[in-house]
């Protein structure tokens, strides 16, 4: 099947749309976009709250309330059930709308011209009649008809099927245009199509379709948003679940069915089965895992990275590789050309320098300048650009009137592009070439000797850091051009030295993964001696010399592994080679984390355990394959990413400790009374009031803790470590059975000692629940830290705790104090005595979760 072109609508003047009218045009069409994947709206966010087990076992005791006659305290326990269901409703909707924030900042990306400027936007915010401008590696963000093209191809198979690139030409050169306005073939060679990928070449176009009305749309395929994806974490969450869930509701079936038989009262039985049920129903573990992820990439969003799979949240605590580029992530990515060779002359350039260029240097510039896009996205060509400007400005070396006739790219098997051209003045063509010097030489059949010089200069540039490239011109004069760049007849021009600074901030970051136990490997398609020099600026260990492309081929796996070990630097590597040592990497046992930016990147990106685009300069196909995109191309965004992901785990585990040790005693509370022949101490309502404490602490107070101070100054966590390993799981038993024995001593010695108003059962109830409340306001704050003290406090504070602590307090003065309320709990407020007893007995047990966190998990570690 052929797509076919819409009619276009041509944009006013040569300088794409103003603002005013492609606001006009977004209003009438509107966005250029297709239905995504459903997102959960209110209602159905409604739905999925109202129908939690714990809300329908809330829902079947306030029925059994209503049977028994309690009118009264039925009506409230749903009016606590409506409250919880609201917090829980603002958690969901907190954890979609971050979703939702991330799907807009994945959103595809148009360079447009708009008012005579290039600027980047939304690929949504494109209207019909805007131009766009193309690169490789990009995909078409609309239905476009071509106005300049070079060398460009299109993979259409998204639309047609077939797998093979197709050649494109703008609407002058492609045949039959401008005749009909059909799905004739000339005319489909002069339309991108929204949703293909560039795979070679530029193009400078305008839109004709958008959205639905594209061909995409027409087909009816839909953009994918983010997904959320089922994580090791997620699986170990729910066979936990899954599990406990199981066992507690044989539990409270065999509590229901004792009590029924003991005490002949089968709807008390199915009251104390059921609260039971509440207790051990770990509801809330599901909620903060999805919450801690969803947060977690929201809050990397905000420092400019963004994680468009959450498996990438959760593994960056175990990186122990960051394999990353050097151009735009260790550099500014902004070059400037520092020195011009050859082999009559030489000059440092730099902008402070006005003495005028030599004569003999004004061909390498011209050639070079020729040799590099006109529109450049090449950081290096911008340079090269930016030269020519500067110091060929008036002279007879600039040919804005120049023809471009064709190009040959760059490729794996040829580091050089070479660019044809015609001149106004002349019959022949002339041919600019550049690229890696070695590439150029090859290219210019030099002798051995001449090789020998220009190896030796490149060697000297590249110590001093600089990023070399040769230069190199040809005349042709025959019609048809010849298939490959070498049957030209170069001759050798010289060297270009560019310059691309270490960013400011790497050297700091670098120093932080290493004291992390990470290695930051360098993989550079540059000269090893301007590896090398990069890498000692940046403060990667340089302990042996950098393995070429070349040296790499040679190797067979099992000495590429033994290389490994004590090899940071890697030279001249193709992408191909990129996945070779990702996956040399792995197997080793590494977590490996890879940046790219290129098209040929995508597999390595693919194969790493986190890939790491660039989101800047990288290409749309990279951003795609990757689990990260570094929004601003910078590698310290890279190791805070690792920081959040250490912190995103370390917090879960602190949560999970914190889960565990709270329903100890919740069980203990429910289930021991009917062995000792007391009546039952907990009822729904107080683990409903409960609830009000834990799934605020375990979603927002533990989420949004600050990482420890030394967590960056350890290894990496393995990769198989799991969230319920035996060491959380035995610190949260140990610290809620001992505040368990606690309230056990509390309610018995209530009942022997209470003197306040009512009975002893409520009085001891009463006094059990406040030391009860204010203990698990203890374990929120001793599990905040596993590196301080609790006495000393936390190194930050924490609002939330604040809020929350000061709500449960205040909640619970209200319910001991208004007759109402306490009826409904069954208390009867104990004397003040009593309470000054009971606030002493919170801070024992804040001791014992104290000495259970300092001696019983001092091995315990956090990511």
């Amino acid at each position: 099947m052929t797509p076919t072109a819409p009619e276009t609508t041509p944009a006013p003047g040569g300088n794409g749309l103003s603002d005013a009218e492609a606001r006009q045009r977004l209003v009438r069409d509107g966005p250029n976009e297709l239905p995504v994947s459903k997102h959960r709206g209110v209602l159905r966010l409604t739905w999925e709250v109202a129908s939690e087990p714990m809300f329908l076992l809330l829902v079947a005791c306030g029925a059994i309330y209503m049977l028994l006659g309690d009118r009264q305290e039925a009506l409230m326990l749903l009016g606590f059930v409506f409250v919880v269901m609201g917090i829980s409703f603002s958690q969901q909707r907190r954890s979609e709308k971050s979703l939702e924030a991330l799907r807009d900042l994945s959103s595809p990306r148009a360079l447009v011209e708009r008012e005579g400027k290039a600027l980047r936007i939304a690929a949504r915010e494109l209207v019909v009649g805007d131009t766009v401008l193309l690169a490789e590696g990009e995909r078409v963000p609309a239905d476009i008809r071509l106005i300049e093209a070079s060398n460009l191809a299109v993979d259409e198979s998204l639309l047609t099927g077939e797998s093979a690139p197709v050649n494109k030409a703008c609407a002058s050169e492609a045949p039959d245009l401008g005749q009909k306005e059909d799905a004739s073939e000339g005319n489909n060679l002069a339309l991108a199509f929204s949703g293909t990928l560039v795979t070679r070449g530029t193009a400078r176009g305008r839109v004709v379709a958008t959205g639905e009305r594209s061909a995409l749309g027409r087909i009816g395929k839909s953009l994918a948003g983010i997904a959320v994806e089922t994580t090791p974490i997620q699986r170990e969450m729910h066979q936990v679940v899954k599990w406990v869930a199981i066992v507690g509701l044989a539990l409270a079936a065999v509590l229901a069915m004792s009590y029924a038989v003991v005490l002949g009262d089968w709807l008390h039985g199915l009251l104390a089965g059921l609260t039971l049920a509440m207790a051990i129903l770990p509801e809330e573990l599901p909620v903060i895992l999805t919450l801690f992820l969803g947060l977690g990439a929201w809050r990397l969003a905000r420092e400019k990275v963004l994680a468009r799979s959450i498996p990438a949240v959760e593994l960056l605590g175990a990186t122990t590789v960051l394999c990353v580029d050097k151009t735009g992530t260790l550099t500014v990515n902004h070059m400037t050309v520092q020195h011009l060779w050859s082999v009559q002359a030489m000059r440092d350039t730099r902008p402070s320098d006005p003495t005028p260029l030599q004569d003999e240097l004004h061909g390498l510039l011209e050639y070079a300048v020729l040799a590099s896009h006109r529109r450049a996205f090449d950081p290096m060509e911008k340079a090269i650009g930016e030269a020519g400007q500067r110091l060929l400005t008036n002279t007879e070396h600039l040919h804005a009137d120049w023809t471009l006739v064709d190009d040959y790219a760059l490729s794996p098997e040829m580091l050089a592009m070479s660019r044809v051209w015609q001149s106004s003045d002349q019959t022949e063509r002339l041919i600019a070439a550049k690229g890696a010097p070695e590439a150029i030489v090859d290219l210019c059949h030099l002798d051995a000797e001449e090789a020998s010089g220009v190896a030796h200069q490149v060697r000297a540039m590249a110590v001093e850091g600089l990023r070399v490239l040769g230069v190199a011109r040809a005349r042709f004069a025959a019609d048809v051009l010849p298939p490959q760049q070498h049957d030209f007849e170069f001759e050798f021009l010289g060297l270009i030295g560019l310059e691309d600074p270490v960013r400011a901030d790497v050297p700091q970051a670098i120093a932080e993964c290493q004291a992390a136990g990470m290695r930051v490997v360098m993989m550079t398609g540059d000269h090893s001696a301007t590896a090398l020099s990069i890498a000692r600026k940046a403060g990667i260990s340089v302990g042996s010399p950098a393995i070429t492309g070349a040296e790499l081929s040679a190797l067979n796996d099992e000495t590429l592994q033994a290389r490994l070990a004590d090899t940071h630097v890697f030279s001249r590597v193709q992408p191909d080679q990129k996945l070779r040592l990702v996956r040399a990497f792995r197997a080793r046992g590494d977590v490996v984390a890879m940046t790219g930016d290129g098209v040929n990147d995508a597999p390595a990106l693919k194969a790493a355990d986190i890939g790491v685009a660039m989101g800047a300069h990288g290409t749309e196909v990279a951003r795609q394959a990757a689990a990260l995109v570094l929004l601003n191309d910078d590698f310290a965004s890279l190791v805070t990413a690792v920081r959040y992901g250490r912190r995103v785990f370390a917090n879960l585990r602190k949560a999970i400790v914190f889960v565990v040790a709270v329903h100890v005693p919740i069980v203990g509370l429910s289930v021991l009374p009917v062995f000792f022949g007391w009546p039952m101490l907990l009822m729904p309502v107080h683990i409903l009031f409960l609830q009000l404490i834990i799934d605020p602490a375990c979603s927002v107070v533990f989420e949004a803790e600050p990482l420890e101070a030394d967590a960056m100054k350890v290894p990496p966590r393995r990769q198989d470590q799991k969230l319920f390993d035996r060491a959380v799981v035995t610190r949260g038993l140990w610290q809620g059975a001992g505040l368990l024995l606690l309230l056990l001593t509390v309610y018995a010695g209530g009942r022997a000692l209470a003197i306040g108003d009512g009975s002893q059962d409520n009085v001891a109830r009463a006094l059990t629940f406040v030391v009860l409340v204010l203990s698990n306001l203890g374990l929120i704050h001793v599990n905040r830290s596993w590196g301080r003290t609790a006495w000393r406090g936390s190194a930050a504070s924490n609002r939330q705790f604040a809020w929350i602590a000061g709500a449960a307090v205040i909640v619970l003065a209200g319910v001991l104090t208004v007759p109402g309320i306490s009826r409904l709990f069954s208390f009867a407020t104990p004397a003040p005595g009593l309470l000054l007893a009971a606030l002493g007995i919170a801070g024992l047990a804040m001791a014992w979760f104290e000495t259970v966190k300092r001696y019983l998990g001092s091995g315990l570690r956090l990511e």
